[in-house]
């Protein structure tokens, strides 16, 4: 089969390498010189060598034996410098690199062409055409109907230099100025040389006069910046210019004989140090699916359903880093250790437990401050975050776990901290189905907050108004299935709009509606503090009553409660009535163009707050039944991070956790003070208490 690589950076160069050695003929053809190179260093992990090694042990002996190899993370921050073992990074100089994967692809006879530009990008003569021209693709660009391309700016403006100081870990340093927050990533990548990327978020950029500075006045503004870190060394460029990063997606990376590898097809942001990576495996998954097929159709199906769940999967890690680093500002009021460990943990790829292994100290030292910081002595050794208490205003939960269920008696012996039951109608008429409880009296649950408090755990209610989401059959038949006129109730929401398809239109509730309904929250925590429950929590969210209030899409009326105002004053005649922990769960972002942004739900949180409520049950989503949500394990935690950390109220967050590492992870960096664990208590049992 005749090849036609366009472009001779490292996916290019190795897939020509693994298809020379299939018996293919290859042709790359690359615009620049074969020195020419932009950047510095490229990593490895230990995972990637190993698949190099499989795929051509010539190559991956000579790029190994070029390596610089370090074992530690440092982080400078705040004056100190605290350190993390038991990592393992492998790095080699970008130009290096090419030039072993250059000299490999001759030795095999690939015919490498350099210095061509590229006018007519049809090749005639080629069986197989392959896009390796990098994350501005002309190749992509000029079929992009049958691609589909995405590329849009990700992360902070950065920009990449090189340093004649050898440093000996990979180094994280953040420095606070007069125009906001900067942060350097460095690591070493031979005996000379360290990579040394400077970002900052835009206006930060901006502010410092970034903006309009020349290449070598944004070196000598750098240098200066990180004096104490560079320690008389110097920055140097190589077309060192600000850039934003390009996140580049694409729906579908093969079409006819033309497909497209590495940075054409993805991008991953440099903060998880994979793009490299990401490009080799392509050449390896693509080489191995021609040896698979004959057929070239099948082939290249095989290679692009293969690779593009994997990319996503670090996409979705490298799109949570970027995000963290444009986010560091927020995180400055947090101690050393908590600092650190929130960066180390960032992308999801490394967890409390993770780091137990590798940095078994360094977790001691973490475990000891929270359970410090949590009001409880520790012993000889700190327990993990997820048992320490935690104590808002005069209420002290026994540890970071909640469970949720409609029988708390049987989930109080999960071992949670609180147990959260209901949702508990306020009125009749906010039934979400026929068999949701009504707290009209302290009636049975005096009994139920006994036999909880027997346990250990504190009660929580879920104090709710289905709105227009009520008078539906019970969720084991079917979500928001309405039920038949005869079995059904009036319903009421802040505008007279379904909730659903064939769902009930309610009634714009008038003056009156809003009164009563005011009254009924505030009688039900009279009755939830009679019975002796701890903890009452309002249900502004999923599309229910009062967070129809809170969005665009579901409030759209033009009288004084037009707005949040309607929600506000029932938290405020809530408050009134109780003394205890006030939870509110609150829609933070609808997932749903023109809805309620994720801006507006820290705005919201940070209202609701100020109105007495002690914490944020971060949710989002539902707010209608034609919601995007991003459903995934853990889908909530950086929105409740977020949250947290800018309207600086405590939080609780769910969203498909299902392990107790997930919750000291997240409780121990900061990113949410209390956890919702998944699946039932049942199985919740049989892992916390075993």
């Amino acid at each position: 089969m005749k090849v036609t690589v366009v472009g001779a950076g490292p996916a290019g160069l190795y897939l020509a390498i693994l298809l020379r050695k299939a018996g293919h003929e290859v042709t790359v053809l690359e615009r620049n010189a074969p020195d020419a190179t932009f950047g510095w260093g490229v990593v490895f992990s230990e995972e990637t060598l190993g698949a190099l090694r499989d795929a051509d042990p010539a190559t991956h002996l000579e790029i190994t034996d070029s390596f610089a190899r370090w074992s530690t993370v440092d982080i400078r921050y705040q004056g100190k410098l605290l350190r993390s073992r038991g990592h393992t990074f492998s790095a080699i100089a970008r130009k290096h690199l090419l030039a072993i994967l250059q000299r490999r692809a001759r030795e095999l006879g690939t015919d490498l062409r350099f210095g061509v530009e590229i006018e007519d990008i049809d090749f005639p003569d080629a069986d197989l055409i392959v896009a390796a021209d990098g994350a501005n693709s002309r190749i992509r660009t000029r079929d992009a109907k049958h691609f589909r391309p995405s590329v849009a700016p990700q992360g902070c403006k950065y920009v990449w230099f090189g340093t004649d100081l050898v440093l000996d870990s990979f180094t994280f340093s953040f420095k606070e100025t007069e125009f906001g927050l900067f942060q350097a990533h460095a690591y070493p990548f031979d005996e000379h040389t360290s990579t040394w990327i400077v970002e900052c978020a835009e206006p930060v950029w901006r502010r410092a006069g970034l903006d309009t500075m020349t290449e070598a006045d944004s070196i000598a503004f750098c240098e200066k910046l990180f004096a104490d870190d560079l320690a008389g060394h110097k920055l140097m460029s190589n077309r060192s210019l600000w850039l934003d990063f390009p996140l580049v997606r694409c729906a579908s990376w093969h079409h006819g004989n033309v497909v497209l590898l590495g940075d054409a097809a993805h991008t991953a942001h440099f903060s998880i140090g994979s793009g490299t990576k990401l490009a080799m495996e392509d050449a390896i998954g693509l080489a191995t699916a021609l040896a698979r097929h004959t057929d070239l159709s099948a082939a290249l199906t095989e290679y692009e359903l293969d690779r593009q769940p994997m990319v996503e999967r670090f996409q979705q890690a490298a799109g949570e880093s970027a995000a963290y680093f444009g986010r560091t500002a927020t995180y400055t009021s947090f101690a050393p250790i908590q600092f650190a460990f929130n960066l180390l943990t960032r992308s999801g790829r490394v967890s409390h437990t993770n780091l137990a292994q590798r940095d078994p100290d360094l977790i001691r030292v973490l475990d000891a401050w929270f359970a410090q910081g949590a009001d409880q002595v520790p012993g000889a050794v700190a327990p993990p975050p997820l048992f320490a208490p935690l104590r808002i205003g005069d209420t002290r939960l026994p540890n970071r776990l909640v469970v949720e269920d409609t029988d708390p008696v049987k989930a109080a012996h999960a071992g949670a901290g609180l147990v959260l039951a209901g949702p508990v109608a306020v009125t009749a008429d906010g039934r979400g189905h026929a068999d949701t409880p009504v707290l009209d009296s302290p009636g049975d649950w005096a009994a139920v907050a006994d036999k909880v408090h027997e346990s250990g755990a504190l009660l929580g209610l879920r104090l709710s108004h289905a709105g227009a989401r009520g008078a539906t059959r019970a969720p084991a038949d079917g979500l928001d299935l309405p039920l038949p006129a005869a079995e059904s109730w009036p319903l009421i929401a802040a505008s007279p709009i379904p909730y659903a398809p064939f769902a009930q239109t309610p009634k714009a509730m008038d003056s009156a509606d809003l009164d009563r309904v005011r009254q009924a929250f505030a009688d039900a925590a009279t009755h939830a503090a009679a019975a002796g429950v701890d903890v009452i929590e309002l249900d502004l969210a999923d599309g229910h009553l009062l967070a129809g209030f809170l969005s665009p899409l579901t409030n759209r009326r033009d009288d004084e409660w037009t707005g949040w105002a309607y929600p506000l004053s029932v938290i405020d005649a809530v408050r009134a009535a109780w003394s205890g922990l006030l939870s509110v769960r609150l829609t933070v972002t609808d997932w749903t163009p023109r809805g309620l942004t994720l801006a507006d739900g820290i705005q919201l949180a940070s209202a609701v707050h100020s109105h007495g409520a002690d914490l944020i049950h971060v949710r989002a989503g539902q707010t209608t039944a034609e919601a995007k949500p991003e459903f995934r394990r853990g889908y909530l935690t950086t929105l409740s991070d977020q949250v947290r950390n800018q309207a600086s109220v405590p939080t609780l967050v769910g969203g498909y956790l299902t392990t107790p590492d997930e919750v000291n992870t997240i409780v121990a960096a900061g990113r949410a003070d209390l956890c919702v664990l998944s699946p039932a208590p049942s199985a919740v049992e049989s892992v916390v208490l075993s």
